[in-house]
């Protein structure tokens, strides 16, 4: 067993909300997220910690200092630390970052609240690392009908809420989905951040959303491996990861570990993404521990040390599978190769 303690090893609590409620399964607590977290354990080796998505009505509460640090004694109470936030920067409390103008002010409204809520929890000394997570909270099909017009207006949210973020100390990561419109590609993704010019955005990585930007799934004209690529073709496959990652490593300042098929899925609300499958899918494409290494080092295979933290992000998957302990035990196994591979003491 490696004696790395770098990067920390998360686990999300967002699966139990995302792709569950109406017209899907039932959400599953964030109580019941936290204790599977904690319980699971391989060789010893426990998760370091949890990543919150702040649209759970049951973490938020009222969003009052009280409600902030009833959370922050919860995950204490199970020796764990909180690491990054998601902002719930979507309707109907948020709004489409190239929306109207009130849809852009709810858009910043949450951005602020998710950034207050970071600072609070640095303050109580539990979150020690980690960043905000953004979206456009817009499909690629409405991005489609003036790409250069709705890339300046996202650009333009992005831009007020970096400086709101600034004011809170915290920084804002895009998430690589391709189910986010001008964010949908590698090439889209590059764009709005450059576009954005803030030096406290980046780049969320995530190893299944993000895989599929090799495949050109809603940006064709943008895919890396050619039409005609098979799966058995490895060489290839490492290719394309070694573009897509020299492209956006530089970018990238929070990272999740995940396993994809090759297919895109949805469920309840939300619309169809990258799957995420289970650390030991026998369909999974990725050689996750290896490949997490074109993310977690140079192109010169020298450790970049960016992130303080890693994050499992296993979205929609049946709450079957969710209450299962060994899947939250499976999962850390492979993360704690990842920090195997690719740590640091």
């Amino acid at each position: 067993m490696s004696e790395n303690i770098y990067p920390r090893l998360h686990n999300a609590s967002w699966p139990g909300i995302v792709g569950k409620g109406p017209g899907a399964e039932p959400p599953v607590s964030f109580d019941t997220m936290l204790k599977l977290t904690a319980e699971a354990e391989v060789d010893g080796v426990k998760f370091d910690g949890i990543d919150i998505g702040l649209m759970d009505p049951e973490v938020m509460g009222a969003g009052s200092d009280e409600d902030i640090k009833k959370i922050a004694d919860k995950v204490a109470g199970y020796n764990l630390e909180i690491g990054s936030l998601v902002a719930a920067i979507w309707p109907p409390t948020g709004g489409s970052a190239m929306g109207t103008k009130e849809d852009r002010k709810r858009f910043v409204d949450e951005v602020r609240k998710a950034c207050r809520v970071g600072k609070k929890l640095r303050e109580m000394g539990i979150r020690p690392h980690g960043v905000i997570r953004i979206d456009s909270a817009s499909s690629p099909e409405a991005w489609s009908a003036d790409p250069a017009g709705n890339t300046r207006l996202i650009a333009q949210t992005f831009r007020e809420a970096c400086d709101v973020a600034a004011d809170y100390g915290e920084k804002l990561a895009a998430e690589g989905e391709i189910c986010w419109g001008g964010m949908h590609s590698w090439k889209t993704m590059i764009d709005t951040l450059e576009a954005v010019d803030r030096p406290n955005i980046g780049f969320q990585a995530d190893m299944s959303h993000t895989f599929l930007y090799l495949l050109g799934y809603n940006r064709p004209e943008d895919r890396i491996l050619p039409a005609d690529f098979k799966w058995e073709d490895r060489a290839a496959l490492e290719e394309g990861l070694k573009t897509l990652t020299s492209a956006l490593r530089p970018w990238t300042i929070d990272f999740h570990v995940a396993q994809n098929d090759g297919t895109v899925h949805g469920s309840g609300a939300h619309d169809k993404t990258g799957r995420h499958c289970l650390a030991t899918d026998p369909n999974g494409r990725l050689d996750i521990a290896h490949d997490a290494g074109y993310w977690l080092r140079d192109e010169h295979g020298k450790l970049t040390k960016t992130f303080k933290h890693i994050c499992w992000d296993g979205c929609m998957f049946s709450n079957e599978v969710m209450l299962q302990p060994k899947t939250w035990n499976d999962i850390l196994a492979v993360m704690i190769r990842v920090r195997e591979l690719h740590g640091w003491k």
